[in-house]
């Protein structure tokens, strides 16, 4: 009875620190005081100034906003298509092989993000890149396919391994096999894997500092350091975050109750 209390309580105070300062925002953005954590009043006025375009800097936000969806939907499609493939590939090694690659492949998400942003920084310089929207799209591509290997290989393990050799037998071509047979069964963990891309794509900072050059390519992330480097931010970010949040957490919930509703058909 008491280590259900301890862990109950564990847990509260997990999601406390993790979700307070969502709240926390959430709140703040329905009233007009520039200061966080100075109430003023209910007020809609900062959701109708980042609409409305009539905040400070506002072309600034909407060319970084747009910069990152752009490039977080273009890293997480392509990621989301070499994830699979590796994936694929990955399955059918064997033996020790498999294991270094598996090994190989987890590397990049241990490793911390302002070394692989420096790394690829490097290298783009060491090839003579022109450093902006395709060095960052690399970049996202390369620590977001990881993710997508991981989402893809389960559904792989329990997949019917000789649907695939069956298709062959019955004349299909290893292209038709791969699109009718083996993309249905992966569908979910594609699907899973794009949005843990996408996502990622978005939350980065680091990797996409030392990759954006010096063109003034802007995304969210680096447009909210540089503008709390001018002594604070924009009042009209504190609404952007929690649309951002409350969308994110509605896909979520979308997934999880379309995954959970065809589980229940499959048993």
């Amino acid at each position: 009875m008491v280590k259900k209390i301890f862990a109950r309580l564990y847990i509260a105070v997990i999601l406390v620190v993790l979700y307070a300062p969502i709240l926390f925002i959430a709140i703040f953005s329905f009233t007009e005081a520039k200061s966080l954590g100075n109430w003023t009043g209910f007020s809609t006025s900062l959701y109708a100034s980042l609409f409305s375009g009539q905040m400070q800097n506002s072309s600034g936000l909407i060319s970084a906003v747009n910069n990152t969806l752009i490039i977080a939907l273009i890293a997480s499609v392509i990621a989301t298509l070499l994830g699979t493939v590796a994936a694929i590939g990955i399955f059918n090694l064997h033996g020790r092989k498999k294991q270094a690659i598996q090994f190989l492949n987890n590397i990049p998400m241990i490793n911390p993000d302002i070394i692989t942003g420096v790394s690829l920084f490097l290298l783009f310089v060491f090839l003579h890149f022109s450093q902006g929207y395709v060095t960052v799209i690399l970049a996202h591509v390369t620590f977001c396919t990881p993710y997508v290997v991981l989402n893809v290989l389960p559904k792989l393990h329990q997949m019917n391994p000789n649907i695939y050799e069956a298709a062959l037998d019955l004349g299909a071509t290893p292209l038709q096999a791969l699109r009718k047979v083996l993309i249905p069964v992966l569908r979910p963990g594609m699907f899973s894997g794009f949005i843990l891309s996408f996502t990622m794509s978005l939350d980065d900072f680091a990797v996409t500092f030392f990759t954006r050059g010096t063109i003034g390519l802007e995304t969210l992330s680096t447009f909210i350091y540089a503008d709390a480097r001018k002594g604070g931010l924009t009042p009209e970010l504190r609404p952007l975050m929690t649309l951002i949040f409350l969308i994110i957490l509605v896909l979520l919930l979308v997934i999880n109750i379309r995954q959970a509703k065809m589980h229940k058909a499959n048993v």
